[in-house]
């Protein structure tokens, strides 16, 4: 089947590293508006409108650069209602339940965003209005990136055929694949070891770090593996259950022959827990990896002036140590290719930062002629002059035209936008919107930003993160399934949501036992297996049969 993007938060590293430019069939528009008539006519009042945003660190929306430049460009006057990031959920959802809600909503989808179910019931109560007119008539851009990107379409799309609001369509390449390794090359090179390339050899890696004292101390204070509970690729299970059977790392399911599947009741299931829980019993595994936060995990892997950390996991090692100029240790982790187990060489695919949903919606408040000023000020951000000022900061302040010599991200790709670094110290520019203009980003538009080639410069991180994603890019199943862009019935949504919660819980609760000792894989796995039958994995398989014969014309 034809491969479908995914969601899952884009990181959002220092601004060397957040890429917003484009080249290539999908990429926003080289066109900037301006054959579209303006909603107000020159000489006449501005068109105002009131917008719920998220008031991300280091932006002021009301006096931002950005924020004058499309009101001046679109002869429109924007007020906000600002939340900070923490509780904006809620505090998006105590607005629209008032009755007082704003002419739209505009959220980074990375920290908020309105669910499918959320989409689909504002919709049909006529809260937000549908968009498919206003991108038909005032909308070419948007118009124009849905036709040549399926992907794109479907995430916005109801079953219903009516667009309610616009995705956060953002792929980032080293994010679709999170679950990465990095292991210590300078103590394999010490110990006269070669990458490990299978699930035996990483085995005979972590058991050298732990016994023959590559840090050279004289101590056995090395922890061969480690990682963390929250996200970003940090769980350490996925990697490593890859050898025996795919793991999504999401809700642990599979695609075969165009049927639905749960990973979690195979048999390459246990056999995968057999492995891992044979490393954690030699003493492998830091038991921290399976309860620690990023704080704690990061100060194994930055141990003051002793290395001991052998293998960490994570989408980036800027997770578990410091990568600037000033560590001389953050050279020595590099990417472990996905490993050969007796069934498989997968890698966790995850698409890169699309999330089903929608960051942006106009609702019933607004006229004809504000929603018409608002789907116009969010086409200009399907342009590349648009995104890059909306994303990046305006030019001139945070990103230039690139020089001649300078190299795009991607391999035989133009380059077309350079950032230009803040000096130490430097107050924030405010000049852009950050997450909340991220709306068409797809991967040749990143792959269009200047990156210099030294890879350890941390100046050069994002090329760091693309070459070692190479070694993962192809090791996904030729089958995935795109929980992330299918739209499950109105009437199953709450059920679905409610089985997901339960059966993903009792899946890795039970992983931890099985991994830790506290449930044996020998005696208790038909019990583990009749537990998931008792929480409706059937049922919760068939909504999603259902759902996915719907959406894909099975």
């Amino acid at each position: 089947m034809k491969k479908r993007l995914s969601g899952l938060l884009t990181v959002v590293l220092a601004s060397s590293m957040l890429l917003a430019a484009c080249s290539g069939n999908n990429a926003p528009s080289e066109s900037s508006p301006g054959t579209e008539p303006q909603p107000g006519e020159s000489g006449t009042a501005p068109v105002e409108v009131t917008l719920f945003a998220v008031q991300e660190q280091g932006i002021d929306l009301t006096t931002n650069k950005f924020t004058a430049f499309l009101e001046d460009k679109f002869n429109l006057k924007m007020s906000f209602e600002t939340t900070p990031p923490d509780g904006a959920k809620e505090k998006r959802q105590i607005s629209l339940a008032s009755g007082d809600y704003p002419d739209a909503y505009i959220l980074p989808g990375y920290i908020d965003q309105f669910s499918q179910a959320d989409v689909v019931k504002y919709g049909k109560q006529g809260v937000i209005v549908p968009l498919n007119d206003l991108i038909d008539q005032h909308a070419p851009n948007i118009k124009a990136a849905m036709e040549s990107n399926p992907d794109l379409k479907a995430f916005n799309t109801a079953p219903d055929g009516n667009i309610y609001g616009l995705v956060a369509y953002s792929q980032c390449f080293h994010c679709s694949y999170p679950n990465k390794m990095w292991i210590n090359t300078k103590w394999l090179d010490e110990l006269g070891l070669d990458m490990p390339s299978t699930t035996d050899e990483f085995r005979d890696a972590l058991r050298a770090f732990k016994t023959q004292d590559p840090n050279g101390n004289g101590v056995a204070d090395e922890v061969p593996l480690s990682g963390s509970t929250e996200d970003f690729g940090v769980r350490i299970i996925p990697f490593l259950m890859n050898g025996f059977v795919y793991n999504d790392d999401r809700n642990y399911l599979n695609l075969s022959g165009g049927k639905v599947e749960s990973a979690a009741l195979k048999e390459e299931w246990k056999e995968g827990l057999t492995y891992i829980k044979s490393l954690y019993d030699e003493g492998l595994i830091d038991p921290g990896a399976f309860a620690q936060n990023a704080e704690a995990y990061k100060k194994i892997g930055e141990n003051g002036d002793t290395q001991i950390l052998g293998a960490g996991a994570g989408m980036h090692p800027a997770i578990f140590l410091n990568i600037d100029a000033g560590n001389k240790n953050s050279a020595d982790y590099n990417p472990v290719p996905p490993l050969t187990g007796p069934h498989g060489s997968y890698a966790t695919h995850d698409g890169g930062g699309v999330a089903p949903g929608a960051k942006f919606v106009i609702t019933n408040k607004a006229s004809e002629a504000q929603q018409i000023a608002l789907i116009q000020m969010v086409d200009y951000m399907f342009t590349m002059e648009g995104q890059t000022n909306g994303a990046s900061g305006m030019e001139g302040i945070d990103w230039r035209k690139p020089e001649a010599g300078e190299e795009a991200l991607g391999e035989g790709v133009e380059p077309q936008v350079a950032l230009i670094p803040a000096a130490e110290g430097e107050a924030p520019r405010n000049a852009g919107w950050s997450g909340t203009a991220h709306f068409y980003m797809p991967k040749e538009y990143r792959d269009s930003f200047v990156q210099g080639t030294e890879i350890y410069d941390p100046a050069n991180y994002e090329r760091r993160l693309y070459q070692a994603t190479l070694l993962y890019e192809g090791h996904e199943p030729e089958e995935l399934f795109p929980l992330w862009s299918i739209w499950i019935a109105q009437e199953e949504v709450d059920e679905a949501s409610i089985l997901q919660t339960n059966i993903k819980s009792y899946i890795e609760q039970n992983a931890l036992q099985f991994i830790t000792g506290n449930k044996s894989l020998e005696k208790d796995w038909d019990a583990y297996v009749k537990g998931l039958q008792d929480l409706q994995i059937d049922r919760y398989l068939e909504i999603l049969q259902k759902a996915y014969d719907a959406s894909f014309g099975n």
